[in-house]
């Protein structure tokens, strides 16, 4: 059964190590619900788990040692893999917006979080075809943090602290192309050419009235 959290306050980070295998996610879409946008996040390092664990208060203090060294246990992920607090960091994280609309996530159990780290489905409004997705996992640890995305067609992307979000083409879905307030705005530029064409040509017609009155009297 999948679990869904929104919102919980999140202790004081641990002390990061950003520099290593950088984390990755992977976006799809749902063959059997063109309305899903699938995410699987899987951690870079090991020891970047422990750490979120203890950031997150899933894990003790002393699972980092004061020289800033950590050292991964299989029961960092066992705690973890399991806990609201896990989830809702991943869903407060981790967003998908489809035509200018955020989809609801649901975060799966994950089966293996260390090796097959934990995937969370997002149901749009309606089918989609581009989304926006937003990463910002661990940058709250350190935003050197780098995320390696690959995404539908072989596209790829890189999330970093100052570029967080990225647009994929996941499903066949049309794009809006202009919103309500675009077509009113389009239309209110079309009126204003069309008065001021208009206008010049008013002003041409003065203007040769103007010249053939002149000419009549020379004559």
């Amino acid at each position: 059964m999948a679990f869904a959290v929104i919102g919980s306050a999140l202790p004081a980070p641990a002390q990061a190590h950003p520099f290593g295998d950088p984390q990755t996610v992977a976006i799809a879409a749902d063959p059997a619900h063109p309305e899903v946008v699938r995410v699987r996040w899987k951690v870079g390092g090991l020891d970047d788990l422990t750490l979120l664990g203890v950031s997150l208060g899933l894990l003790p203090q002393d699972r980092v040692l004061l020289d800033g060294a950590v050292f991964y246990e299989d029961a960092d992920a066992a705690a973890i893999a399991p806990s609201g607090r896990f989830a809702a960091y991943l869903l407060d994280r981790i967003t998908v917006t489809s035509g200018g609309t955020a989809c609801a996530g649901t975060v799966e159990p994950p089966a293996d979080l260390a090796r097959s780290g934990a995937t969370i489905g997002y149901t749009c409004p309606g089918p989609v075809g581009a989304v926006a997705v937003a990463v910002r996992t661990l940058t709250d640890l350190h935003p050197a943090y780098r995320t390696l995305a690959s995404g539908p067609d072989g596209a790829r992307a890189v999330y970093a602290a100052d570029q967080e979000s990225h647009d994929w083409v996941v499903g066949d879905a049309p794009v809006t192309a202009t919103a309500p307030d675009a077509g009113r705005s389009a239309a209110v530029q079309i009126a204003v050419v069309l008065v001021a064409a208009v206008l010049v040509v008013a002003a041409a017609l003065v203007l040769v009235r103007v010249v053939r009155r002149r000419r009549r009297a020379v004559s």
